[in-house]
């Protein structure tokens, strides 16, 4: 009987997949990746990686290697003013100093987790930017598929 050769195996819509990537802004500044660790796996379609990630690796096969540089409109969008609320400064835990920039983890209703990043602190009120930390910026998506299933 012959055995299938692998490396030949392409993603697909159905397609387990691990691999290894980075994600960087043009200007270099590494911002996600594997490469220092384990590889990722993911299934095709599943939500864990965003679609125009996924149409990048689509049809590639074990071993190859891609990169792309991405618009905001395909990855991350653009940055929406009404993404920025005014907090009640007492709705922060009086252990956490608060300074522009800090990047806090706020819980949704529905139990989710988001970033907001502090943009602006008054006395008594903080303003909150909840527009992913990427919005508005173009990323360089590098990847090596490790494996198909």
């Amino acid at each position: 009987m012959i055995t299938p050769d692998s490396s030949k195996k392409q993603v697909d819509n159905d397609s387990s997949v691990t691999i290894h990537f980075s994600l960087t802004l043009a200007d270099g500044t590494a911002v996600d990746g594997t490469q220092d660790g384990e590889p990722m796996t993911f299934t095709m379609g599943d939500g864990s990686m965003i679609s125009a990630l996924e149409q990048v690796i689509m049809g590639l096969s074990v071993g190859d290697k891609q990169q792309v540089s991405l618009d905001p409109r395909d990855t991350f969008g653009f940055p929406d003013e009404d993404n920025k609320h005014w907090m009640d400064r007492s709705e922060f835990a009086l252990d956490v100093e608060l300074e522009e920039g800090l990047m806090i983890e706020f819980g949704t209703p529905a139990g989710d987790q988001v970033p907001g990043i502090l943009v602006e602190i008054e006395e008594d009120k903080v303003l909150v930017d909840f527009n992913h930390p990427l919005a508005g910026h173009e990323v360089i998506f590098s990847v090596e598929i490790i494996d198909i299933k």
